[in-house]
């Protein structure tokens, strides 16, 4: 007995200083991930740099759009702090400085992470530009590598920031109290990312409209015409908008995924599961594969075929056999259990049937937008009905997809509470994707605003057919960005849903729950506060959408009336002798989206503390379920009416309907109105439904205590 007993210390001991190793010495891993990928965005931009930005002309030009987006940059960060700085003493004072110093540091990294990738774009622009001129396959290259700047960007200072919040405060096997304070890193990344979202795509999209509604419907000049005092508004929104925004979106929504799947780690540390503190440091290693992923994918863009659709889906593709590597080295090595690796497979493969489903809806090859815009020919009116038809159906397909890999993971890990172990590894698998998604993304407004340049200098003719096939790919690339980041916010959000009830549980009993029946009590569908949490969930997607969309009405109203006057009382406009006032119109979007993006902002800010406070933590949890599936189904919805009404006037545009001027003006007309749904208020509710999550859990603490 002694012997045995002597035996079983022993064993504890070895395991007990396994378990400090893994807590004190692997985090170099994620560490020197991040440094590397931070190292590979040196060497593209130097590589972007040492291009040749083209004629006096054309540098004038991105000089414009450079201008402007570094202007409204920095105003929206002054904006943003405005609010950051009197939350985070809020948050020292009732919280304690672990959350507030992780709040500053996830906002911080999250708007470091857009002007390090937003500074990238504005230069590679123009350089694509010139480099059209005599090769579509360098373009090609020069656009993606801009891309893979805020691609390898936001994977990196993700991991990095968590990396160093959870070392700041000493989380490990010895304080593992620690790790539940990480939530503060993903409430600051969260809310900066709805800031520059939601501002960033009211910009964008007041200019676009303005820009077409005038420009394309009342004077009948074209796209990115020289004359429309809209156009570098317009081209400076699609750096602060798809790019800067979205950047913001799936940094904080990989910071806000990671931080979710540590927390549930700590359910399978100790008994029943036993899994050592591996399980929290599991998550940690799996995102520095992928940023290795992420850079192969990247530094692999060649003009495959010469077929930039095709090449944009062979990096995408190096970068997931890069990640399923990984994927099978650290499940064998660090996890020694296979099943780890079935449900990282199943989530990276969830992120590809996402593309291709998105693909297929908005691609302008497919024949969604081709019905579309043969329905153009009737009228507006037929092709609206048309297009938010098909929006409708593609909300299901994908959602319904989501919901079969959570079902199949679960069951891999055999079910009950262990089986949430499958969900969190499938959650990871999807968005270890997001740097290379991101990279092909930014690849879009760089290739857009390389055409804008080209047709203000003259140059359509020399790079006319290399733009417009980049642009077409960019703007496919850009819509499967959408449905990526949707994917990732439902596993996400879920993640944190269950990291919410796990420490709501922790709080009031005082230990972590160890099987499901423990948790189900909580939530009795007869309860009307748990009917009610699911009501008032429900509406808050659609008030936040009705109003981004109403905020991108009233400054598309401005913006429209700014370049009539411009056309009205500047002599010789139009007939080109005159130059518009560029800056002014850039001033009204900027000035009028920062003064927009407050309001639906501080909904997602307040509604779940009235909720939490009002009527508890499990009428909060039924609320967050709820926003959250309605959430992604109306983003769904929205940013694929939009795509697909996009490029069915683009198919219009590109001949195929023969000159079809009725058509056109229709499909002009489908454009605008979907422009704010894929561009403003759906992307933001991928934003929005994080938001919530991660600020209940944020503030669980003060719900509990005021209710005791």
């Amino acid at each position: 007995m002694r012997l045995e007993e002597k035996s079983k210390c022993t064993n504890a001991y070895q395991q007990t200083e396994v378990m400090l190793m893994l807590g004190n010495e692997l985090m170099f891993i994620p560490i020197t991930a991040g440094c590397a990928g931070l190292s590979c965005i040196a060497i593209l931009y130097r590589l972007i740099l040492k291009e040749s930005p083209g004629s006096p002309k054309m540098r004038s030009i991105a000089g414009f759009i450079q201008e402007g987006a570094n202007a409204f940059l920095r105003r929206e960060v002054s904006t943003i702090a405005y609010f950051l700085v009197p939350l985070a003493v809020l948050l020292f004072l009732l919280l304690g400085w672990q959350i507030a110093l992780g709040f500053v540091l996830g906002a911080s990294f999250s708007v470091l992470a857009m002007l390090i990738g937003m500074n990238a774009a504005v230069r590679a622009n123009v350089r694509t530009t010139n480099a059209a001129i005599t090769s579509a396959g360098k373009a090609l290259q020069l656009a993606f590598r801009g891309g893979g700047v805020m691609g390898l960007a936001i994977v990196s200072l993700e991991i990095v920031g968590v990396s160093l919040v959870y070392l700041i405060l000493g989380a490990g096997p010895e304080n593992q109290g620690a790790v539940y304070l990480l939530v503060g890193f993903g409430f600051g990344a969260s809310l900066a990312a709805l800031f520059a979202q939601l501002g960033g795509g009211i910009f964008t999209k007041a200019a676009d409209v303005g820009a077409d509604l005038v420009g394309k419907i009342e004077t009948k000049i074209p796209e990115d015409d020289p004359r429309n005092p809209a156009v570098i508004a317009d081209l400076v929104g699609d750096n602060v908008g798809d790019c800067a925004g979205r950047g913001a979106d799936l940094f904080e929504s990989g910071s806000d995924n990671l931080i979710a799947v540590v927390i549930l780690g700590l359910l399978f540390v100790g008994p029943p599961f036993n899994l050592g503190w591996k399980i929290v440091l599991f998550p940690f290693i799996i995102r520095s594969f992928g940023i290795f992923a992420t850079i192969a994918g990247v530094t692999s863009v060649r003009n495959w075929r010469k077929n930039s659709i095709i090449s944009v889906d062979m990096a995408l593709l190096i970068a997931g056999v890069t990640s399923v590597l990984g994927f099978y080295v650290v499940s064998t090595l660090l996890m020694n259990d296979m099943r780890f690796f079935y449900c990282l497979s199943l989530g990276l493969f969830t992120a590809f049937v996402v593309y291709f489903i998105v693909q297929y809806f908005t691609g302008i090859n497919h024949s969604p937008v081709k019905t579309i815009a043969d329905s153009a020919q009737s009228g507006a009116a037929i092709s609206l009905m048309t297009g938010v038809s098909y929006g409708m159906i593609s909300a299901a397909i994908p959602i319904i997809f989501i919901g079969a890999v959570i079902t199949v993971s679960y069951f891999i890990f055999g079910g009950g509470l262990l089986g949430v172990c499958g969900i969190i590894a499938a959650a990871l698998g999807l968005t270890e994707m997001k740097g290379i998604i991101m990279s092909s993304d930014t690849f879009g407004p760089i290739v857009d605003n390389a055409g804008g340049i080209a047709k203000m200098s003259g140059l359509e003719k020399d790079v006319d057919k290399s733009l417009d096939e980049l642009d077409a790919v960019g703007n496919t690339t850009k819509a499967v960005t959408k449905g990526f980041s949707m994917a990732a916010a439902v596993m996400t959000s879920f993640a944190l849903l269950f990291a919410f009830i796990s420490d709501a549980f922790r709080i009031q009993t005082g230990a972590l729950p160890t099987s499901i029946s423990q948790i189900a009590p909580y939530f009795d569908l007869a309860s009307p506060l748990i009917i009610v949490g699911v009501l008032i969930g429900a509406t808050i997607p659609f008030i936040f959408s009705g109003m981004a969309i109403l905020a991108v009405g009233r400054t598309s109203r401005q913006m429209v009336n700014e370049v009539r006057r411009q056309f009205e009382s500047i002599p010789g406009l139009l007939e080109g002798k005159a130059k518009p006032d560029y800056a002014k119109c850039v001033d009204v979007s900027t000035k009028n989206s920062l003064k927009e993006m407050i309001l639906p902002t501080l909904l997602g800010l307040i509604a779940p503390i009235v909720v939490g406070f009002a009527f508890g933590i499990w009428t909060l949890a039924a609320f967050l379920l709820s926003a959250t599936v309605v959430g992604a189904l109306l983003a769904t919805y929205m940013f694929n009416t939009g795509g697909a009404l996009d490029n069915s006037k683009k198919y219009i545009e590109s001949g195929k309907l023969g000159k079809e001027t009725l058509a056109h003006d229709a499909a002009v007309t489908g454009d605008v109105f979907g422009d704010p749904l894929k561009d403003t208020a759906g992307p933001s509710l991928h934003i929005l439904i994080k938001l919530l999550n991660i600020v209940s859990i944020t503030l669980l603490p003060l719900f509990i205590a005021l209710k005791l």
